[in-house]
This record gives C-alpha cells, structure tokens and sequence, in this order.
C-alpha cells in the first residue's frame, strides 16, 4: 500500500495517540530494540501504524526523520527479531521524511512477545500483560463459557421448575404466554436452553441469570453472589454471611434490597430535621453490584462477586482484573461479557453504555463524599465506596484521588476543570482557593492531570484536563 502525505496529515488530526496509532519525532535515530518492542506492543493490541518524523505531541507537526535510511534492511531485521512482517513505507511529506510502520494484527488466540514479555502500551510506557488478559486472549477461539452446557438432557416442565422464567418474562415487560411451549421457544430464541434431541439443555447463560436456585447446576453454584456484612471497620467479627442464590437477573433486586437493609445509617440534619440515610445510596449500590456481576471473570473457579459491608464503608468486588485500566473507569467501556452485557440491560439491570461509573462518581461528588476507590487486587476488581467525610478529615490520597476524578467527569461533559469546579466538588468557599490549588498541583506532579493546553495563560483563568486526554 502507499502512503500519501494527505494521509499523514489525516492521522496527524487524530485528537490522541490511539490503540492503532503511534506518532514518534526520531529526528536523528531510533533506538532497534525499541522499535521491535511497539511493533510487538501495536501488534498484540490490534494492529496500527507507527509513524516517525512526527512530533507526538498536539498539533503534531512534521519534523521528518533520519532514521532507518534502508527501510528493506531494517524490515528484515524486524522480521528476524520479532518473527511477523512489518512493512516500512517512506513518505516525502513536504515538511519532511516520514516512515510508517504497517503492523498486522496478532492471530486470533496468539499474543506476540519480544525477550519473552508479551507487551503492551500504557501512556507512554510499554508494559507486560497481566495473567489475565494473557488467559483472555488465549481463550480466544475457545467455546465462550456462556455457551457452555450447564445441565444436559432436561425436559420442558423441569426447564421451568428450575428456572423463574415468569420473572424473566416480567423483567422483559412480555405478558407470560399461556403455553409451555411458547416459554421454551422464548428461551432457546434468546439463547439461553438450547435443544437436544428429546430433550433441552440448559446453558450457562441461562442458569446464571434466571435459576431459582443456582446450587441445582453443577459448577454454576460458586457463581452465586455473596453478602459479608462486619462489626466495626475491620474483618475481625463477622454480623453475618449470606449468600444470594438466585440467578443474576431475577434474584437482582432481591439482592440490592438486602445490602441496603444492611449498610449502617448515619443520623444528619437538614433544615433542623434530623434524618437517617444510609451510609451509601441505592443507586450507588445498583450500579455497582450490576458491574460486578456483569464484568468478572466467569472461567475463574472457587470464586464469586463478593459485597462486603463496614460501619464506615462499602466494597464490592468480583473475580478478574479488569479489561479497562481502572484509571479509565468513568470515561471507558468494554464489557467482558458482552451477550451477558446485553441481555441485563435489555433487562434494565444496567445500561451498558459506560454511564454506571459516571453516575457513581456523580453521587459522591453531589453528596461531597471522599472519591471512590477503584482497586486491582490479586485476581479481583475491587471498588471502595467510603462513607460520609469532612474535607478536613481526608488525607492527601482523598482528595487527589477526587481530583482526577472530577477532571474526568468534567471532560466526559465535555468540560474543563477549574479551581473554582474543584472547589465547588469539596463544598469549600473562595477562600479555600489555596488550599485546592496545592491539591491541584499535587494531581498534576502525579501526572493525573494537565493543564488545559487552549486555556488562557494565566493562573487565575486555568483549565485542566485528564493527563491522557
């Protein structure tokens, strides 16, 4: 394929380096191992374009490139050391040379490695691939566990005793067809039993969202969600251990209703009304446990979506590291079971359009409350919904932490931070401008954030925005 330089100033307007796209200066030279280490990066996560002689910064100007003046030389070389082709275009753009790297996609099921490191990009950085997006992409191929059989050689009437398919009809605002037939015919349509000579099958995908009771499939009972509520702020005393046997979709509600009953209440006063609400809002709850049990891990075995209750806090977790950096929560979305994915939110359990998160972060900052934690642990997502808590009482971590989040929230609104906007998050009045600069600065130093690169240049006028963005 040739390259024009239209085409180059094409993916120079591109509004940020992509997961296909890679802009390098090299104005003098770049350095081989480097260069076999993004094709195996570009490659594992799709494919893309490296290009060189282009600054990586916005507007991105042509610098042209002295580097790799025998293209044929250097794509047999990166062919000998990374073991897949990588064709090398020159384009004589008219503010200078620029090289394009053309690099394939891996195959299905395979990820490339170089030295043994099977890379991917982060930022700026190019970093191993965790163990779990390793399984995932080897899995590729693989039957789909939703598909899988979760019991076998079931006729018509048991397929009904065992699943609650009135309240699968409910959630689907579908009046309950007066015939047995009619009910099986909606569930194979929808792919969740599917027919076996004389009999049906019942699949996972079935079983885990609408089984009266999920210990009735072999394998499917540890899928169950879990409720651990504890005394005080530790593990050490456990009130109670419950586990919600129903089915995803149709033991949903049932579920939220228990955790709320059980999050501990916090006595506050509005206009000399003393009230009790509960340490976290329903909606926060809803839209958490949905994306536990939406985005976990489903091959993973001896381990379930898990609620866990303090006095001062909520956390929520499922089993999988998550395929979205957790950084990019409240702007990002892929879901990791997508069929799963759709039919909740054709259920209304969730919306699948990456608002949850947004609508959590929202919450927080509505009721001032310290900024959710989104945590990666060995093999599990966790997220940390801290309870009420003065700006003074959080620690440096709080309101950092707030910070960013705020800024990503302003960006998804298609707005920019400000001091005043952060401010307004803490609930603090003009004379805590300071203060909320330091937290500012400190966000920034971290690489969070950046200043707005179109913002005024003055202090007192300045915008921010996410440090990816």
């Amino acid at each position: 394929m040739t390259y024009t330089p239209e085409q180059i100033d094409l993916w120079r307007t591109a509004p940020s380096e992509n997961q296909n796209l890679e802009f390098k200066e090299a104005k003098n030279q770049f350095d081989n191992r480097k260069l076999y280490k993004y094709c195996v990066a570009l490659a594992n996560e799709g494919g893309g374009h490296l290009l060189m002689g282009i600054a990586d910064k916005p507007p991105r100007p042509v610098v042209g490139t002295a580097a790799f003046n025998n293209p044929t030389e250097m794509a047999a070389k990166l062919f000998t050391a990374i073991g897949f082709r990588v064709d090398i275009h020159e384009v004589t753009h008219p503010d200078g040379r620029v090289l394009v790297f053309d690099i394939p996609s891996r195959p299905k099921g395979t990820a490339y490695h170089f030295d043994g490191a099977y890379l991917m990009r982060s930022g700026e950085e190019l970093l191993p691939m965790s163990e779990d997006q390793l399984r995932r992409i080897f899995a590729e191929g693989q039957p789909d566990w939703l598909e899988e059989i979760a019991l076998k050689d079931v006729a018509a009437a048991e397929v009904v005793q065992l699943l609650d398919t009135q309240a699968f009809f409910d959630l689907l605002n579908l009046p309950y067809p007066t015939e047995q037939r009619s009910v099986i015919e909606r569930l194979v349509n929808e792919r969740l039993v599917e027919k076996s000579s004389d009999a049906f099958s019942i699949l996972n995908m079935g079983a885990v969202l609408l089984a009266k009771d999920l210990k009735r499939f072999p394998g499917i009972g540890r899928k169950a969600a879990r409720v651990i509520v504890y005394e005080g702020e530790s593990k050490m005393t456990t009130r109670s251990d419950i586990t919600n046997e129903k089915g995803y979709a149709v033991g949903f509600a049932e579920l939220v209703a228990y955790v709320m009953g059980q999050l501990p209440q916090n006595e506050v006063i509005e206009q000399a009304i003393r009230k009790d609400i509960k340490l976290v809002s329903e909606v926060v709850v809803r839209e958490l446990v949905a994306n536990a049990l939406i985005h976990q891990d489903l091959t993973m075995t001896g381990a379930c979506p898990t609620v866990e209750i303090y006095n001062n806090r909520l956390e929520i977790s499922n089993p999988g590291i998550p395929i979205v950096p957790v950084e990019r929560f409240i702007d990002g979305y892929q879901s990791r079971n997508e069929r799963l994915a759709d039919l909740m939110r054709r259920l209304g359990i969730c919306e699948e359009k990456s608002s949850g998160i947004d609508r959590v972060i929202e919450t927080a900052e509505f009721l001032q409350l310290p900024a959710p934690e989104f945590l990666v642990a060995h093999q599990r997502t966790i997220v940390v919904v801290h309870g009420p808590r003065s700006f003074k009482d959080m620690d440096g971590s709080d309101r950092v932490r707030a910070c960013y989040q705020h800024c990503v929230l302003q960006w998804v609104m298609r707005k920019q931070m400000t001091n005043q906007s952060l401010r307004n998050r803490f609930g603090l009045s003009a004379g805590s401008s300071n203060a909320v600069s330091q937290i500012i600065a400190s966000a920034k130093e971290k690489k969070m954030i950046k200043g707005d690169p179109n913002a005024p240049d003055s202090t007192r006028y300045a915008r921010y925005i996410p440090a990816w963005a």
